[in-house]
């Protein structure tokens, strides 16, 4: 582990241990157990089977869609896939959970250990392990806010399916930790697995902090509840460090606890001790078959999976030689990376447009969607549209900077940059013989500055092309411009 990852405190350096589990909610239009439906903000307790109400009598029923969802995560996250996978009941008591129980796989998961990697601006590339993935119904949500002293309860998310993804303590800065789950979420939206809501809670993580001496055994962990918030998983991970490590300096103890991440005052407190698995009382389920899959079950959706983004990221940077941090950006979302591929259609030179495109789109054009708070696909410049204005500056019809402008004008018209460059005038000027009259006025109106420039001030090149685009109000070539200055202050 490199220096710079530890954690200062006032006596030396801290190796922070992080170990995320990661809640997905299952992208079906039914729940793990009944048919009931799973759509977000229906109406309290809209969506509510027998079964998700803890009825007597009633026996559950596996959504065999739900299992196909978790064996393609599985292999998107390069996991081995279980072929005998059985479910255990979890025994606890709360009020929004009417069985009394938990159905989920403690000992024999569907998913057994994986990895994905990530990219980190200082470290590079970083594997992260997979322990584990296994399914399990999700308990349905308290409201203590809505009444004084009254609680309410909504079993609509009762029994929806979870994927519980549980990493390796394998993350050791808020960064990587913040780092593992955007790209955990853009694996699962690849997959269409799980639609990455985090807003929604349709995916949330357990965030667990451990600090110790560098090469010294794993400290006491305090896990950190039900974060929904890539941000707030980071602001939850440096202010748990930051008091594991005082306690530790200050000769106390950390306790094994379960905590709570408060966003207002960005700090985590104490929910309760932290229960064991013995403590859940776990047992197979009697009700639920193991489920049992073939090797041609498992290869057949092998077959469906999409392009994944570490795949199509190196496919992009190798065709198009763009820079790892450009492809990165391009594939963290399926929508945008078909927007890059698009557009690259419209080129008239892909080889000398992609690079550009790309340059444009993390660019002005992320900006623009930033700034107005948009979607892509409320973008008011078209796919086509910014590969029209691409083609314009490769085949040097206009220049860079004249093209900021041209695109300002598309943003707000909707128009394309053929039809500004034709209505405003702006092709570049790239006629040696109507630029070299303005290079010679230029020169003479500035000859103290030639002499300067002859007598080895180099660096006042850069204000004679300066001059020039001036006077063309930024129409010149500039490799012309370039050209003809060399000649005549050769």
């Amino acid at each position: 582990m490199s220096e710079h990852l530890l954690y200062q405190g006032k006596t030396g350096g801290w190796e922070v241990v992080i170990g995320l589990e990661v809640h997905a909610q299952i992208t079906s239009k039914s729940k793990l157990f009944s048919g009931a439906a799973t759509a977000f903000a229906a109406a309290p307790n809209d969506q509510v089977s027998f079964i998700d109400a803890g009825f007597p009598g009633m026996l559950p029923v596996l959504n065999k869609y739900c299992v196909e969802q978790a064996v393609r995560t599985g292999l998107g996250i390069n996991a081995h896939i279980n072929k005998i996978s059985n479910f255990d009941r979890k025994n606890y008591f709360y009020a929004d959970l009417p069985q009394g129980y938990q159905i989920s796989q403690l000992y024999h998961p569907i998913v057994g250990e994986g990895y994905i990697d990530i990219d980190l601006e200082e470290e590079g590339t970083k594997r992260i392990g997979i322990e584990r993935l296994h399914l399990e119904q999700d308990a349905g949500k308290s409201f203590h806010d809505q009444h004084p002293n009254k609680s309410y309860i909504d079993l609509n998310r009762a029994g929806i399916a979870l994927m519980e993804i549980v990493s390796k303590p394998d993350m050791n800065s808020a960064e990587e930790a913040m780092s593992y789950v955007k790209k955990l979420r853009t694996i699962l939206r690849y997959l269409g697995t799980n639609d990455g809501n985090m807003d929604e809670g349709s995916l949330r993580a357990d965030v667990n902090v451990s600090v110790r001496r560098k090469g010294e055994f794993l400290g006491t962990r305090a896990e950190i509840k039900n974060i929904n918030s890539i941000r707030f998983i980071g602001q939850a991970i440096i202010y748990e460090t930051s008091r594991q490590v005082e306690l530790l300096e200050d000769g106390k103890l950390v306790v094994q606890e379960t905590r709570l991440f408060d966003p207002r005052s960005s700090t985590t407190r104490t929910m309760r001790s932290k229960e064991e698995s013995q403590d859940y009382r776990y047992f197979p389920d009697p009700d639920l078959l193991p489920i049992i899959l073939t090797d041609a079950y498992i290869d057949d959706i092998k077959k469906t999976l999409p392009e994944l983004p570490d795949a199509k990221k190196d496919r992009l940077i190798d065709i198009y030689n763009l820079s790892v941090y450009m492809g990165a950006t391009l594939v963290a979302e399926a929508n945008v990376a078909d927007f890059y591929e698009k557009g690259i259609e419209y080129l008239n030179d892909s080889i000398k447009g992609a690079k550009l495109l790309a340059s444009w789109m993390v660019g002005d054009f992320f900006a623009g969607l930033n700034k107005d708070s948009l979607k892509l696909e409320e973008s008011p410049v078209s796919v086509e549209n910014l590969s029209g204005l691409i083609n314009l500056i490769v085949d040097e019809t206009i220049s860079g900077r004249i093209a900021k402008d041209v695109f300002q004008e598309m943003w707000s018209s909707g128009k394309s940059a053929k039809e500004i460059v034709r209505e405003k005038g702006l092709v570049q000027i790239a006629d040696i013989s109507s630029l070299k009259p303005i290079i010679d006025e230029i020169l003479l109106e500035n000859k103290d500055k030639v002499d300067q420039y002859k007598a080895g001030k180099e660096k006042l090149f850069g204000f004679f092309v300066g001059q020039v685009m001036k006077k063309t109000q930024g129409k010149a070539n500039p490799g012309v411009v370039n050209k003809i200055l060399k000649e005549k202050l050769g």
